[in-house]
């Protein structure tokens, strides 16, 4: 069938109907085969392992004529370099295309120096499979997002190189719904906001990001106060526009009230936290992470087209902080 060294695992077969007369072939291809993308499909086309009536056409734009037989090569996706771990997993939605995932804190999202293996991608490898059909000629999850490593939550994962541009161009287009809960050291005034401010590079300490002056991206987060621990502590439900790396942490860090637990951009205990007991601030500056969980998703399916929604309730560990502030006041 090709003068390629492809080894194959499955053919697509179709056949042009009236109303797709006349289109290009990887038009026709991408409204038809949902596993890949547009762009992905071109390239199959030009490796010669698409036929057009029993004939091979390494030309994508060529038009496909009604009753026309269209036979698509899939080559075998080759396994992904990473290992598969089995690694316990919440898991709140899953079909052919993706999965939504509530992400535990601790749980590095993709392997990086100093967190090579033990990540969700490791974990999805276990769990997805053979139903990982292939991105990018690999079996592997395609993130579309990430969170934090110490940050909770949901997070959306596609598993078809078609999901994965779907989702990737909503996220980029911001139509894509999310809500956080946190936690935060003081009371935001007025308590109910938006902040705004480029973020980039800390310009004195590489491994932060702030918000700058010159360069950077544009961002803003829109915060509402739902509940006064007390009056050193708030929880907060932020909303984002845009999707900057840290970008609730450095959001409320240039507003003077620092998430709890954050490593990073709480450098220093906070003066309002004399306003505690010791026994609350002994409680409180010992949380071991950022106090941040992504508590909401809402985004149309990347090939139905349906909204689909998903909301997860306090983590155990930020509940039980805000039990025993209360309970020891």
């Amino acid at each position: 069938m090709s003068d390629t060294n492809n080894k194959t695992e499955s053919s697509f077969v179709a056949l042009v109907a009236r109303e797709n007369n006349n289109i290009r072939l990887d038009r026709f291809l991408a409204q038809t085969y949902h596993d890949y993308s547009r762009s992905r499909l071109k390239s199959l086309i030009e490796q010669g392992l698409c036929q057009r009536n029993h004939l091979i056409v390494r030309d994508p734009s060529t038009s496909v004529k009604e009753n026309d037989h269209i036979e698509l090569h899939i080559p075998q996706a080759k396994p992904y370099a990473l290992e598969a771990q089995k690694i316990d997993l919440d898991i709140l939605y899953e079909d052919h295309d993706l999965i939504v995932v509530n992400k535990s804190a601790g749980l590095v999202v993709h392997p990086a120096p100093g967190n090579e293996d033990g990540t969700l991608v490791n974990a999805l490898l276990a769990h997805c499979g053979d139903t990982l059909t292939g991105i990018g000629g690999e079996k592997r999850p395609g993130i579309v997002h990430r969170l934090d490593k110490d940050t909770s939550g949901i997070i959306v994962v596609a598993k078809t190189e078609q999901a994965l541009t779907k989702l990737s161009e909503d996220f980029a287009n911001r139509n894509i719904d999310r809500l956080y809960l946190a936690l935060c050291w003081g009371i935001l005034s007025p308590t109910k906001g938006s902040i705004e401010g480029n973020i980039g590079r800390d310009p004195y300490d590489r491994k932060r990001m702030a918000v700058v002056k010159r360069g950077g991206k544009f961002a803003r987060t829109h915060y509402k106060t739902l509940q006064l621990i007390n009056p050193a502590i708030s929880l907060i439900q932020c909303k984002l526009d845009t999707g900057r790396t840290h970008q609730i942490r450095v959001h409320l860090s240039k507003e003077g009230h620092p998430l709890i637990g954050d490593p990073v951009y709480l450098k220093r205990v906070p003066t309002i936290s004399k306003q505690l007991s010791d026994e609350q601030r002994n409680i409180t500056l010992d949380f071991p992470r950022q106090a941040l969980h992504a508590t909401f998703l809402g985004f149309s399916h990347p090939i139905t087209g349906k909204y689909l929604q998903f909301e997860t309730e306090l983590p155990k560990d930020m509940q039980d902080l805000i039990k025993n502030i209360i309970v020891n006041i």
